[in-house]
């Protein structure tokens, strides 16, 4: 990012002279190098840019789709939270198949809306995208009600403006290779699902333990560990998504506040995502917390997105 050049000041005796600073205190000085391919940072007050590197490049988003899957589930009109859904095999069979992440949901099992969210949100459960999509899809089958769940996506996407997004699955396995966004758009869409108080409370969880009915009456528990590091790592991150593919590479859509500000950002192909938010997080808050930032491991045998 270039200095600019402050302007000539002439100043009288008896003047109170104000000047504006270049770059706010609560934002670093010089824009960071990032190893992403598109990368984008804005302000969640008023949606402002504070950085891209090619935000307008369409590229695929991996499980960070599953960010859309939430937003469509939450603006359901009179969504109940508590509402039981019940593990169809189809959903455990889908992650088996496509050697997808999990939340290891097993049949039978009666599990809530709000458990789901979770289930996809952390683990980034891919049955949980599944069971999601086809309760809350329309149609007979559940491929039609999978098909009906993508279009409101698509139409969601339509409705916050993102030209540049399109989904042809709930969960970022793309089947026609026509799954795609730009930081920019991807940004935007975070920013819009952060609204949602249920969002940012599953969004910033490290781990969660979560009870369900089994098919015989028992009780199942099921622990669910995020896949997002930066959580505990980086001071202040509150979310958001993981997502990693080959066609992808390593993705992370992440968010943090320190006192009264808080940005938003998206890092798509990166070779070292964590450190490249935890540099753009501290561009956009004015703070110095990448180089001495040590990431959160994960427990052994949790999912790694």
């Amino acid at each position: 990012m270039p200095v600019r050049k402050a302007a000539a000041i002439t100043v009288t005796a008896g003047t109170v002279l104000l000047v504006t600073p270049l770059t706010s205190p609560a934002q670093a000085a010089t824009a960071p190098t990032v190893s992403a391919k598109g990368a984008f940072l804005l302000d969640n007050a008023n949606g402002a840019k504070l950085f891209g590197k090619y935000a307008d490049t369409k590229r695929p988003m991996a499980s960070t789709t599953k960010i859309m899957t939430a937003r469509v589930v939450l603006s359901q009109p009179g969504l109940d939270l508590d509402r039981k859904v019940t593990v169809r095999q189809a959903y455990r069979d889908y992650v088996t198949n496509e050697g997808a992440s999990t939340a290891d949901l097993r049949t039978g099992d009666r599990v809530t809306v709000r458990q789901l969210l979770y289930a996809m949100m952390l683990p980034s459960g891919c049955d949980a995208a599944y069971a999601l999509a086809d309760t809350f899809g329309s149609g007979d089958t559940r491929s039609a009600r999978v098909k009906s769940f993508i279009g409101k996506m698509n139409k969601k996407a339509a409705y916050l403006g993102l030209t540049n997004t399109h989904f042809d699955s709930f969960d970022g396995i793309s089947t026609t290779g026509e799954n795609y966004t730009t930081p920019r758009d991807l940004a935007k869409l975070a920013r819009s699902a952060m609204g949602y108080s249920t969002f940012r409370t599953v969004v910033k969880t490290q781990k969660t333990v979560r009870y369900a009915t089994t098919s015989t009456g028992g009780t199942r528990t099921y622990t669910w560990y995020n896949t997002n590091k930066l959580l505990g790592s980086y001071t202040g991150a509150t979310g958001v998504k993981t997502g990693t593919s080959t066609p992808a590479g390593p993705c992370l859509v992440f968010s943090a506040t320190r006192g009264d500000k808080t940005v938003i950002g998206v890092v798509l192909n990166a070779t070292d995502r964590y450190n490249d938010a935890a540099k753009m997080l501290d561009y956009g808050l004015g703070t110095s917390t990448a180089s001495t930032m040590q990431l959160r491991t994960l427990p052994a045998g949790a999912q790694q997105d």
